[in-house]
C-alpha cells in the first residue's frame, strides 16, 4: 500500500488489505516485556522554532554555550527561516542550475524566478520586478543609471538616512558615469525636508532615501515624494528590511517611482555578508530601462503555458554598449530561497512576523530607555531598530555583553561621528521576552 495510515478508517482498510484483525498481529515477534502498555508522557506539541530553540538549549548540557541572543541588524537581520526552505533550494535541479538561456529546457528555473518577480512585486507596489542584482547596494546604485538615462539629467541627491555602505557604492557608479551626487543631512533620525527642498532643484535626476531609514526611523515619505515630483526628478526608495512591509505602506503608494532593497531577510540566513540578494522594481512606463533579468509568462504555438526571458537589455546580449547595465549575474538561488519563504509565510504570515518585530522591538526600547544613562537619541517613529545613547562608550558595553553570550547593537560612531556615543539595536521574531529582559538585566550591570 502507498500510504502510511493516519486515520481510524485508514488503519482498518490497511489491516483488512493484510488479513489482520488487529495492529498487534504486526508485533507478533517482538518480545512482550518490550512492548509500552502505556502512552508517552511526551511535552505539549512545539512549534518549529520552539523545538530547534528547545534542541540546542538542551546541546548546551554539554557545558559550551551555543546560542547568542544577537541585537544587532545595519542591514543584516537575524530571522528564523522554517526547514523547508533548504529542503527546497537545496534539491539539485535548483542550486545545479545556471543562467537559463535556453527556455525549452529551463521551465522550472524561469517559473521560480517569475513566481518571484510576482511577489516582490505585490509587496513593493510595483509594476515590473527584475530578478536579481547582486544586493540591495548595488540595486540602489544601479539605480542612478536609471533616473540619469530617465530623466537626462545628471544629478543625484541622496539622504544621510541612507545605509552608509550603500551609499559608498552609489558614489562609486556616480563618480564612474560623471554624475554629481549631493547629500542630505538628517534632523530627529529622518531626512531634513526643509534642507530637502534646498537641494533638490530641476537638474536633479533622483531623490534616494531608505525607509525604514539606516537608524530604524520612519521617513516622511509622502512629504519627501511632493518635494521630488514638484521639481520633476524622479524618487528612488530602497528596503533594506522588507519585512517591514507585512506592516508599512508599499513604495509603490506613495509614489515611489523605483524601489530597490535587499532581499536577504527572506530565507536568506546570514553568513559573514552574503550570498545575498538585491531586488529592483519600477513602474510599467519605465521597465525598459530597468538591469537585470525579467522572467515572462507566454504560451507556445499550442497554446500551452510557458515561461521565457523577456525585454533583455543586458551586456552580454544584443545591446551591447548601449545595455542598461553590465550586471551579468542574478542571484537565482537566494531569489529562490526568498520565494520559499514567502509562499510559507503568506499575506498574514508576513503581517504576524511584521508585527512581531515592531512589538518585541518596542518592549525592549520601552525598557532600556527606564535604565539610567540609557536615552533614545530620536523621537521618530520607527519599526524594529532603535538608537540608544550610552553612558559608556559603544565598543565597550558591546564587550561586556558579549561576555554574556549576547551580541550586542551597532556603534554608530564608525559612520556617523556625531553620535559616537550611540548605539542601535535591532529586534526580530528571533529575539524572546527571555532574551530582552536578560539584555535589559545586563545593561543595567554595565555602568
Amino acid at each position: 500500500m502507498n500510504f502510511i495510515p493516519h486515520t481510524k478508517k485508514e488503519r482498518q482498510e490497511m489491516l483488512k488489505f493484510l488479513g489482520l484483525k488487529s495492529l498487534d498481529e504486526l508485533l507478533v515477534d517482538i518480545d512482550r516485556r518490550l512492548i509500552l502498555k502505556k502512552n508517552l508522557d511526551l511535552p505539549p506539541a512545539m512549534s518549529e522554532f520552539e523545538l530547534s530553540r528547545h534542541m540546542l538549549m538542551l546541546s548546551e548540557k554539554n557545558g559550551e554555550t551555543l546560542h547568542k541572543s544577537c541585537f544587532l541588524g545595519a542591514g543584516a537581520y537575524n530571522h528564523f527561516f522554517p526547514s523547508v526552505v533548504n529542503h527546497i533550494i537545496s534539491r539539485s535541479e535548483f542550486y545545479t542550475a545556471y543562467t537559463p538561456y535556453q527556455p525549452e529546457v529551463s521551465q522550472g528555473i524561469l517559473q521560480a524566478i517569475f513566481e518571484y518577480q510576482t511577489m516582490i512585486g505585490e509587496l513593493v507596489g510595483m509594476d515590473v520586478v527584475n530578478a536579481s542584482v547582486y544586493d540591495g547596494a548595488s540595486a540602489l546604485a544601479e539605480a542612478t543609471i536609471m533616473v540619469s538615462n530617465i530623466t537626462e539629467r545628471e544629478e543625484i541627491v541622496i539622504s544621510s538616512t541612507v545605509h552608509p555602505e550603500y551609499r559608498g557604492v552609489v558614489k562609486t557608479y556616480c563618480d564612474a558615469h560623471e554624475l554629481k551626487l549631493k547629500e542630505v543631512s538628517f534632523d530627529d533620525g529622518v531626512t531634513d525636508l526643509k534642507k530637502l527642498e534646498k537641494v533638490v532643484s530641476d537638474r536633479s535626476a533622483g531623490v534616494f532615501i531608505q525607509n525604514p531609514n539606516f537608524f530604524g526611523s520612519i521617513e516622511e515619505v509622502f512629504e519627501i515624494e511632493k518635494v521630488c515630483h514638484e521639481r520633476g526628478c524622479l524618487l528612488v526608495l530602497s528596503v533594506v528590511e522588507p519585512t517591514s512591509l507585512g506592516m508599512l505602506k508599499p513604495p509603490g503608494e506613495y509614489g515611489a517611482d523605483i524601489v530597490t532593497g535587499e532581499g536577504q531577510s527572506f530565507g536568506n540566513p546570514l553568513n559573514y555578508g552574503g550570498p545575498y540578494l538585491g531586488f529592483m522594481g519600477t513602474k510599467k512606463k519605465y521597465m525598459r530601462y530597468i538591469p537585470g533579468r525579467l522572467s515572462g509568462m507566454t504560451v507556445d504555438t499550442k497554446g500551452r503555458k510557458g515561461f521565457v526571458l523577456t525585454l533583455q537589455a543586458r551586456e552580454q546580449h544584443i545591446r551591447r554598449e548601449r545595455a542598461s547595465s553590465n550586471i551579468c549575474t542574478n542571484q537565482a538561488l537566494n531569489a529562490l530561497a526568498a520565494t520559499v519563504h514567502l509562499s510559507t509565510l503568506g499575506k498574514n504570515g508576513l503581517k504576524e512576523l511584521a508585527n512581531l518585530c515592531y512589538q518585541k522591538a518596542h518592549y525592549a526600547h520601552d525598557n532600556i530607555k527606564e535604565i539610567a544613562g540609557f536615552q533614545p537619541i530620536f523621537a521618530a517613529p520607527f519599526y524594529n531598530e532603535f538608537v540608544i545613547e550610552c553612558p559608556i562608550p559603544p565598543k565597550r558595553l558591546n564587550e561586556k555583553l558579549l561576555e554574556h553570550s549576547i551580541i550586542g547593537g551597532f556603534e554608530l560612531g564608525r559612520y556617523y561621528p556625531e553620535l559616537k556615543d550611540a548605539m542601535m539595536l535591532c529586534v526580530t521574531e528571533n529575539n524572546t521576552k527571555k532574551d530582552i529582559d536578560r539584555l535589559v538585566k545586563v545593561l543595567k550591570e554595565s555602568k
